[in-house]
């Protein structure tokens, strides 16, 4: 049953269609993405989807009850809260069922006889139902959801206001983590998150019981939690079974499929109009005017549609001039803004002509700060940089700063290399600059336009050695291929800083791994690099279960467990002792618990209760392991 559906809905502003003609629907837990080109409606479409619009035509129907969490692009917590307190808010229920309890406590304090009897009742029964909803562990999940999105302990009781953009983006994400709607709706929700903090939502949405509608252009994330994937074209929408790659797959099957078909058909209906241009006044008079019919009915109702050009950049990177083998060297190189906090130890250093080495770590860790002390636009805390022989740069900011806002389009790509107006308009035309465009201020310009004219410096600037950082921010899924795609086929070297893994697996040879302990380098490819550090993390979990485990005797192999018999034995004995051991411990916290109530102690009974709450859990797991091996 789908929780969420649409019916031939259409959206207009005035004159300007946005699109018509769709019918879509939300199974529950579904994990649906909404890709297409940037400004083509898919914001809208969500905010009509959510009822936060209404459709111009057409109907949207909602599964009764239905709770739907919505990240916007661009959100503003205005509340006086602190971030901690905004989270709070996920748990309003919870909160005032705990204080419930505590107001019971109190009343059973001054009670006594039945009237005792009948609060520890109802006391009992609250606290199991509490207990059993999360209520002794809701502030440990804030924990976990605020540091899988990358707030440190110190950010907790930050005011909402003082929060950056960024931040208050993973704020209301973390909210909407924590208070479970049926239906998560996100609208670009990785722009804001560094690789680590990606990885965790994955991991977070993949084991969501509720359904997730996203608009994204991260490929690697839509491959690792998309099942169904929306395409939104020319004012409809293609469905498409399967993650982002079987969808790239689907796509280019269907749009050859749809060009044959198409080719077909406009070949049968010429042959179709040649036979009546000959025969309509001849002998074969009444076939030619039942062809006729026939030919006017398909076009009327079964025409195939021509697959459309996509508007996409045309991008050319070239370096002008070769540059020796060694690029870039580095000796004891610090970076950072003030001596006494370096943000970067780099470690000895050479990269060489034809590498792509990408640099990747949690954000603010360091990444762009090496770039800039590369360029000399900071100088280094320790050490030095040097860049080989015959080395040209060319530098793509992130926050696009190198883009003056005064300027014009045509102006700001002039202060590159001057070129005759035709030419310049042109040129600019292949970054979907069009018309009275190319004289529209850089000030006006959306991040993705900022992004694409960047581009546009950057590839008329011929240099040899690419400093990119994050190259794919705001650009649309058609533009980000285009870009990985000249940047393979790069005639000279380049450092990348990114946050998007698809990028950095096509083309990375090497991994910077820059985090808040150091920096390594691995020589490598991204999938290379993936493999290694999974390799130390299960040496390390090998050597921390090695540590904690009896001495290694002989092993007869007894099933699954990989035990021999004495020592299955003796791990029996030894977690049937460890069960006994917490069944008295849990006989001992209940009448604590009881005790507690009874005088009224709510700090105490919170206090029992969470641990109440993890000895059970213990307990779960030790009857587990005790089952398994008697199995």
């Amino acid at each position: 049953m789908a929780i969420l559906s649409a019916s031939n809905i259409a959206k207009s502003y005035g004159a300007h269609d946005i699109f018509e003609g769709i019918s879509v629907e939300i199974p529950h837990g579904a994990k649906i993405a909404l890709v297409g080109s940037n400004g083509i409606g898919k914001t809208t479409l969500l905010n009509v989807l959510i009822r936060a619009e209404e459709p111009s035509a057409g109907v949207v129907s909602h599964m009764k009850g239905l709770r739907i969490g919505f990240l916007p692009q661009r959100p503003e917590l205005v509340a006086e809260r602190t971030l901690w307190d905004e989270m709070l808010t996920a748990f309003a229920d919870l909160r005032a069922r705990e204080a419930r309890l505590a107001e019971l406590a109190e009343a059973m304090s001054h009670s006594a006889g039945d009237d005792l009897d009948a609060l520890m009742d109802r006391y009992g029964q609250l606290q199991q139902q509490f207990e059993h909803d999360g209520g002794y562990a809701y502030e440990t999940r804030i924990r976990q959801v605020l540091q899988g999105l990358g707030f440190k302990a110190d950010d907790y009781q930050m005011p909402l206001p003082h929060l950056s953009g960024g931040q208050q983006t993973r704020a209301l994400l973390a909210r909407l983590l924590l208070e479970s709607p049926d239906l998560l709706v996100l609208d670009e929700p990785t722009n804001h998150l560094d690789i680590n903090a990606v990885e965790w939502l994955e991991s977070f949405l993949k084991t969501w019981d509720g359904a997730v509608l996203v608009v994204s252009h991260d490929r690697y994330f839509m491959d690792a939690v998309i099942g169904t994937i929306w395409e939104m074209e020319w004012g409809r929408i293609d469905v498409y079974r399967g993650n982002y790659s079987h969808y790239v797959q689907q796509r280019q099957q269907r749009r050859a499929l749809q060009q044959r078909e198409y080719e077909t058909q406009r070949e049968h209906i010429a042959r179709e109009e040649e036979f009546i241009r000959r025969n309509m006044a001849g002998r074969k008079t009444a076939q030619a005017k039942g062809r006729l019919r026939r030919l006017e009915r398909l076009k009327r109702d079964a025409l195939v549609d021509r697959v459309r050009d996509e508007h996409n950049i045309h991008l050319d990177l070239k370096a002008d001039l070769r540059s020796g083998d060694k690029v870039l060297m580095t000796y004891d190189l610090v970076v950072g803004y003030e001596r006494d906090k370096p943000l970067a130890c780099v470690p000895d250093i050479t990269l060489y002509r034809g590498e792509i080495a990408a640099m990747i770590g949690p954000n603010g860790a360091g990444k762009t700060t090496l770039l800039k002390t590369v360029l000399r636009e900071i100088p280094p805390l320790g050490g030095s940089s040097r860049l080989g022989a015959a080395v040209q740069v060319g530098y793509f900011a992130q926050a696009h700063e190198r883009l003056n806002p005064d300027n014009s389009v045509i102006d700001e790509l002039m202060t590159v290399r001057s070129l005759p107006i035709s030419e310049a308009r042109n040129y600019l035309a292949s970054f979907l600059f069009t018309g009275d465009d190319v004289f529209r201020p850089v000030s006006t310009l959306s991040g993705g336009e900022r992004g694409r004219l960047a581009l546009a410096k950057l590839a008329l600037d011929g240099a040899n050695f690419l400093l990119l950082d994050e190259p794919t921010n705001h650009l649309d899924i058609p533009s980000q291929e285009i870009l990985q795609a000249v940047l393979a086929g790069f005639n000279g070297t380049i450092l990348l800083v990114s946050h998007d893994r698809y990028l950095i697996d096509a083309l990375a040879t090497q991994i910077w791994d820059v985090q808040p302990d150091g920096m390594t380098v691995f020589d490598g490819t991204y999938q290379e690099y993936l493999q290694a550090r999974e390799a130390e993390r299960q040496a390390e979990r090998e050597e921390k279960a090695a540590a904690t485990a009896p001495p290694p005797q002989a092993r007869r192999q007894n099933g699954n467990q990989g035990l021999s018999e004495r020592e299955r034995s003796r791990r029996l004995a030894q977690i049937e002792q460890h069960i006994h051991a917490l069944e008295i411990q849990l006989v001992d916290l209940s009448g604590e618990l009881g005790a507690a109530s009874t005088a009224g102690a709510v700090d105490r009974v919170r206090e029992l209760g969470e641990t109440y709450a993890a000895m059970e859990s213990e307990l779960e797991s030790a009857m587990a392991e005790w089952e398994a091996l008697l199995e």
